[in-house]
């Protein structure tokens, strides 16, 4: 759902198509275009895209000549078509390099002002959610740098440019960016603003938080009761959103997102332990006879444990055990990198705060 976490990941791991003028079809294939390249993609006049405004207005409800003005006005964005791609093959993680991204002197001043100015808000959410201001905190510094970066493409032309010209070279995910585009129009027109004037980040995510159009039909809230959901004006919307997101995704309220562990020695068993990923399957007892060291905090953890490995180049890696709220950050963002960047940054500015 998150954009923001995903380019910085990216970056920190290492680091559209092409099309005829109106009336034809969509091409068979798409590619990655220059910058430079002309304008020529008409979207409103391409039999996939009226079709698909079709579809869109008998399952949202929405006027049919509105959405097809509405996609009239879309433009291919070769920047987003860029940026969508997955790092070249055999670029080494470096969780040093990507924790160094986020967890900084300036950003945790960032967050100590948001906490500060938003602290009511963030004390509602956690009774309401369960979840701790600090990794509400966390989400929105790692995501937006607290509304510094939301994002300057129009998401119009982002999710038009995916949806329906994804480009060559990775897994299609256009249906998925079809479905956003859906949502994005369905949110527009029920907050009654223009789809061209929303601008977010280069997969269609808008706000403090990032939320994918989609996310905000399903986990938005209207926390500060004034009739709208406002992911980029209203601190209070984000800050409930978020919490209601994680709570969604079994947030447990009280339960540590991770224990400090000592890998196995046997590469075998230690790849036994690190085969389910990030999802959490192993007892505290199971982890430690397959080899596993965990802390006396950990072996008392009552619940499932992931053994999660972080690269750091070519040095060793770093290992968390990751329990069921570390499993659900990592479904705000798909990535123990990012889950982690999140829980420490939070735990620093929280730290700032208990100083006198």
């Amino acid at each position: 759902m998150s954009c923001w976490g995903l380019a910085a990941l990216v970056a920190a791991l290492g680091q559209a198509a092409p099309a005829d003028a109106a009336p034809r079809a969509r091409p068979a294939a798409s590619a990655v275009r220059s910058d430079q390249a002309p304008d020529v993609v008409t979207y409103g006049r391409r039999e996939d895209v009226l079709r698909f405004a079709a579809e869109v207005a008998e399952l949202h409800q929405l006027d049919r000549a509105w959405v097809e003005a509405a996609l009239a006005e879309a433009r291919f964005q070769p920047t987003v078509a860029r940026l969508i791609m997955p790092p070249p093959a055999g670029t080494a993680k470096n969780w040093a390099a990507y924790r160094a991204r986020f967890v900084e002197p300036q950003r945790i001043r960032a967050g100590l002002a948001f906490w500060s100015a938003h602290q009511s808000w963030l004390e509602a959410a956690e009774r309401q959610y369960g979840v701790p201001a600090e990794v509400v905190v966390g989400i929105i510094g790692v995501e937006t740098y607290y509304g510094r970066m939301m994002g300057n493409f129009r998401v119009l032309d982002a999710l038009a440019t995916l949806a329906f010209d994804f480009p060559r070279g990775r897994k299609d995910r256009s249906a998925f960016f079809r479905e956003e585009l859906g949502h994005f129009l369905a949110m527009a027109q029920r907050e009654g603003v223009a789809p061209q004037g929303i601008k977010g980040s280069y997969a269609g995510a808008v706000g403090l938080g990032q939320f994918m159009p989609g996310s905000i039909a399903r986990y938005a809230v209207d926390f500060d009761r004034d009739g709208h959901i406002d992911m980029a004006g209203s601190a209070a919307d984000v800050i409930g959103s978020v919490a209601h997101y994680l709570a969604s995704f079994g947030w447990k309220p009280g339960l540590p997102t991770h224990y400090a562990v000592e890998p196995p020695n046997d590469i075998s068993e230690r790849a036994t332990l690190l085969l389910p990923d990030i999802l959490p399957s192993f007892t505290a007892d199971e982890m430690a006879a397959h080899g596993a060291v965990l802390t006396e905090e950990g072996r008392g953890h009552d619940g499932p444990l992931a053994l999660v490995e972080l690269h750091n180049g070519a040095a060793a890696p770093s290992h968390v055990a990751g329990t069921q709220n570390f499993y659900a950050v990592t479904r705000y963002n798909w990535s123990s990198y990012y889950a982690l960047a999140v829980i420490e940054l939070g735990r620093a500015i929280k730290l700032q705060r208990l100083l006198p």
